[in-house]
């Protein structure tokens, strides 16, 4: 195997040391010899003080890797066999006004759900599909592996406008197995979670241990009180009534959905004068104490505060994922990827989060059928509504992006109109197709 060339886009990010361990834990299935950091010239600082701990990093290892930093994205690319896109447009500012619009709404505020999300999507749609020309035309070849939010719009975006071949990631399936292997006392790795969904709307239909069905099991620890949730999530407690009904694992983002009043709540307690601050203003204390570790001279590996950002196992995902494409491994991923027929009630290139096989050719979807009836009702609602975001992001549509915002579930129709009105004043520069 020759050595590998991947470009990270949006380089400066606090997770970077996440990938940065994974690549040096993994190198003996997939050699990469250059790392390149690409980010825009508002980060230039970060992007210094995350390269220079990342070169610490393989000099501890023991490894040749080299990391290079650019604010030009086209050198980063040229050549590249891997991309990973782990941008944020607008960075955590744009994140807290996603946030608290939506609260004078009495909608939540959130940064990949609700309208949060869907301000989040306008920015970063047009982004990603501007990335995806300079690979089309730099590295054709590429496999582009994409962690920026929303990212089950952000991939079929990708894979509706662009000939890049894409797939979206989520540390949200790995967080599932690795807490569901806590509960259980086993070892992850004889836990498996029959994955299907939409990204961050995914259920897990079976939980196996070592093959045998444990998911009442799993059920039943959560309706006593165990928890199953992550950083930028409350740990609100599961009914057992609802969770026997459901028959299925939950994901911790579907406490949006079928725990809204009680989260809309805790949101507007937290960024009320006095409390503790909406999610990305915590952020922000977090990155600023982060970035204060990661630019100590004497640290050279990814330090344990950065479980406490919210990418805990970001590293495990994305590079197991490279090297199950890279090395043919035809193993099972949980990814964002075109439908292709796995679940029936959503349209074929609908880009849905399933257990894929990931070999060289990409990822497999793995059939799924029917889901049970209130899940397919809600995630042909929110389809509906991504692939509306899509197409306002893309066009600048008024009209379109209104029709987006009320065919969210998240959203109370009588506030379309007056939260689009905010979030477009809010985010006039990153949304010029908008004709602001």
């Amino acid at each position: 195997m020759t050595g590998l060339k991947i470009a990270v886009i949006g380089g400066g990010s606090s997770y970077t040391p996440e990938l940065v361990d994974g690549l040096l834990r993994r190198a003996g299935e997939l050699p990469v010899a250059e790392l390149w950091l690409a980010d825009i010239p508002a980060g230039a600082e970060k992007l210094a003080v995350v390269a220079a701990l990342a070169r610490r990093m393989a000099k501890k290892a023991g490894s040749p890797l080299a990391v290079h930093t650019t604010l030009d994205r086209r050198q980063a690319l040229a050549g590249a066999r891997y991309v990973v896109t782990q941008f944020r447009v607008g960075g955590l500012a744009a994140r807290v006004t996603d946030e608290r619009i939506p609260l004078k709404y009495g909608a939540l505020g959130q940064e990949t759900v609700g309208p949060g999300g869907f301000a989040n999507a306008l920015r970063t749609v047009p982004v990603i599909l501007d990335i995806c020309r300079d690979i089309e035309a730099l590295c054709p070849d590429a496999w582009l592996v994409n962690f920026a939010n929303p990212a089950g719009l952000v991939t079929e975006a990708v894979l509706a406008y662009s000939a890049v071949k894409g797939i979206g990631l989520c540390n949200v399936p790995i967080n599932m197995v690795m807490t569901a292997a806590k509960l259980l006392g086993a070892d992850p790795a004889d836990v498996a979670i029959d994955f299907a969904g939409l990204n961050h709307l995914v259920w897990g239909r079976r939980v196996l241990l070592k093959g045998q069905d444990v998911t009442a099991v799993i059920l039943e620890k959560l309706a006593d009180g165990a928890a199953l949730t992550m950083n930028n999530i409350p740990d609100l407690k599961w009914d057992a009534a609802f969770l026997k009904k459901l028959g299925m694992l939950p994901s911790p983002y579907h406490r949006y959905y079928y725990m809204t009043d009680r989260l809309l709540a805790e949101e507007r307690a937290a960024a009320a004068p006095g409390g503790p601050g909406t999610r990305a203003e915590q952020v922000q204390a977090v990155e600023e104490a982060l970035f204060a570790r990661y630019r100590d001279e004497n640290l050279a590996e990814k330090p344990p505060e950065l479980a406490k950002r919210g990418g805990a196992y970001y590293s495990e995902a994305a590079v197991s994922l490279i090297s199950a494409i890279h090395n043919d491994k035809n193993e099972i991923h949980a990814v964002n990827t075109a439908n292709r027929g796995a679940i029936i009630a959503l349209p074929a290139d609908a880009v849905v989060e399933v257990n894929c096989r990931v070999g060289r050719g990409g990822a497999v979807p793995l059939p799924v059928g029917d889901l049970p009836a209130d899940a397919t009702r809600l995630i042909q609602q929110v389809k509906a509504y991504e692939r509306l975001a899509i197409q306002a992001a893309v066009s600048g549509s008024r009209a379109t992006a209104l029709a987006a915002l009320a065919a969210n579930p998240l959203v109370p129709a009588a506030a379309a109109p007056g939260l689009l009105d905010d979030i477009l004043a809010a985010n006039r520069e990153y949304l010029p197709r908008f004709g602001q």
